[in-house]
């Protein structure tokens, strides 16, 4: 694990790095978000907001690809850390990442941000 990691998961086709940065969690997915690997950020998200972390910040530089199950996973956090206080800020996704939020319209509900560290300042 890096250093400041806090947890990981891996299932073949994506790993799942989580760490805590001041006041923020910090999850990042690397692979294919589908349904065969939903779980594997569900429940590290979920574990952040059940531990007081409600502002959650996905790094989404290293997610290579997104389906509409990884959308509701994405969107299921952000109810929960809404209902918290908090909520979720996207940052660094590719254009194939991002070209699925533009058409489903998820854009419009996440704090967007072009890079992790724009996120963390926010």
């Amino acid at each position: 694990m890096d250093r400041g990691t806090v947890g990981s998961a891996h299932r073949g086709r994506l790993l799942v790095e989580v760490r805590k940065e001041g006041r923020s969690a910090v999850v990042t997915p690397a692979g294919e978000l589908d349904h065969h690997t939903a779980d594997l950020l569900r429940e590290p998200l979920e574990a952040c907001v059940d531990d007081g972390f409600a502002r959650l910040v996905v790094d989404c530089s290293r997610l290579e690809f997104c389906d509409s199950t990884g959308l509701n996973v994405l969107l299921g956090a952000r109810l929960k850390a809404e209902a918290e206080g908090g909520g979720v800020h996207l940052a660094g996704m590719l254009p194939v990442v991002a070209r699925v939020f533009e058409i489903t319209g998820a854009d419009a509900v996440f704090t967007v941000h072009d890079t992790l560290e724009a996120a963390l300042a926010d």
